[in-house]
């Protein structure tokens, strides 16, 4: 079998390799929360197909909106979700739309988002550790 094409796989765990340390403190800054998603709209503006995405974080969060290029998930999939956001990185803008957070979650070896997944009752809101 040939060797596979480092392109189609950049996300490989067998080929990527570690990123330097950064220290405790640089990672507990982070604001990592539960949410959940509440709407879910298409994006037809960006460069690479995408959903917008409105999710609730709870009482002190509140309601964030962020694009996310998940669309191996379907609407349907989506809405009513619980996800793990990074809430405190900035917004950005994409295509003109003002994203707020991060969507979370795992990729498989071709880039493919798998969304991390949140166990248990937790509300909205809830810290990740």
């Amino acid at each position: 079998m040939a060797d596979a094409n480092p392109t189609d796989h950049p996300y490989d765990p067998a080929t990527l390799g570690a990123k330097p340390d950064i220290g405790a403190e640089a990672f507990f800054a982070l604001d990592m929360r539960v949410g959940r998603i509440l709407e879910v709209a298409p994006f037809p503006e960006a460069r690479q197909p995408a959903w917008k995405l409105r999710v609730d974080f709870g009482p002190v969060v509140g309601m964030l909106q962020t694009s996310a290029q998940i669309t191996n998930y379907s609407q349907d999939e989506l809405l009513g979700r619980k996800v793990v956001g990074a809430v405190n990185l900035g917004a950005k803008r994409i295509a003109g739309f003002r994203s707020e957070f991060l969507v979370l979650g795992g990729l498989e070896p071709d880039g493919t988002v798998r969304l991390l997944g949140v166990d248990g009752d937790l509300e909205p809101g809830a810290p990740v550790a």
